[in-house]
């Protein structure tokens, strides 16, 4: 009988980013602090013969080879020398495009599954590094929680685990290129210089969230070349604190919006104010990836 395995995998939100320079190989440097919640794709992975095979719940979706998933089980084979196939049903919560990494978590739940299931041995280390041929994002969705992240985004460092955090996320229905945006002429970056790697700005952010201070966090750099072309998600930020969260802001490149709600009962007080909008209540959760 095929073995199959499941999993979980979380999307991500951005408590901070800001926008360091635009380095020579064509991509930017960024500080971030990343947060994983509880909104998720599920991944089944079924043994085969030797073929690779990727379905998806949302037939807009892509599942050739150029699909993270796909690449990533390519990629492992490629380098390990494999030939084991696979199966794989990908059921797809997270919206495509929407600054919350969903495809980038996806490969990472790919890459660890399979580590699994082909028995191939790989440690953390190793796994980490096939992640950052794959994105900047996917790094950081090997482990997920609260970290802190330079360079590209994969340059990781572990934070104290936020206490339960309630979060409600506003999916408009639009999609944002984040190659776009890093390539538009409304981007700002720092003026700050980073001194042992990071910017006062960004050590100032980490401190306080050490201190609890969630909602003072928030910042992101992207929301000036986002907004001025979508000035509506400008607005979703601004009704979400109208709404009675403690802060709002904009998830990576968007154009997913979030606020930070004092609890549960709040993040669904606040939700209700946007019945014109897809909405997701989420809490913090300490992974990206789990098994199920």
């Amino acid at each position: 009988m095929a073995t199959t395995l499941a999993y979980r995998a979380y999307a991500k939100i951005n408590l901070y980013l800001d926008v360091v320079k635009k380095r020579r190989d064509g991509y930017h440097n960024i500080e971030t602090i990343f947060q994983s919640v509880g909104l998720a794709d599920e991944l089944s992975f079924s043994e085969e013969r030797s073929q690779i095979s990727l379905s998806c719940s949302m037939p807009e979706l892509a599942t050739s080879d150029q699909n993270l998933v796909m690449r990533a089980a390519n990629l492992l084979r490629a380098r390990t020398g494999c030939t084991a196939g696979v199966r794989i049903e990908l059921t797809k919560n997270i919206p495509i495009a929407a600054g919350l990494a969903g495809g980038s978590t996806d490969a990472a739940a790919a890459l660890v599954a399979l580590n699994r299931l082909w028995e191939l041995g790989l440690n953390r280390p190793q796994l980490h590094q096939l992640a950052t041929e794959l994105g900047s994002d996917v790094p950081y969705c090997i482990t997920g929680g609260t970290m802190a992240a330079t360079r590209r985004g994969e340059d990781l460092q572990s934070l104290t685990p936020l206490p339960l955090t309630w979060f409600v996320l506003i999916h408009p229905d639009v999609t944002v290129s984040t190659a776009r945006i890093y390539a538009s002429p409304r981007l700002s970056f720092t003026s700050e210089k980073p001194f042992a790697g990071r910017t006062p700005a960004f050590r100032r952010a980490i401190r306080r969230l050490a201190d609890g201070d969630v909602a003072g966090v928030l910042f992101n750099r992207m929301e000036g070349a986002v907004f001025a072309d979508r000035p509506h998600l400008a607005e979703l930020k601004d009704r979400l604190v109208e709404a009675g969260c403690t802060n709002a802001a904009m998830s990576g490149s968007g154009a997913t919006v979030f606020g930070v709600c004092a609890s549960r009962r709040d993040a669904r007080r606040v939700a209700e104010a946007f019945s014109d909008c897809r909405t997701t209540i989420v809490s913090s959760v300490p992974a990206s990836i789990e098994q199920i």
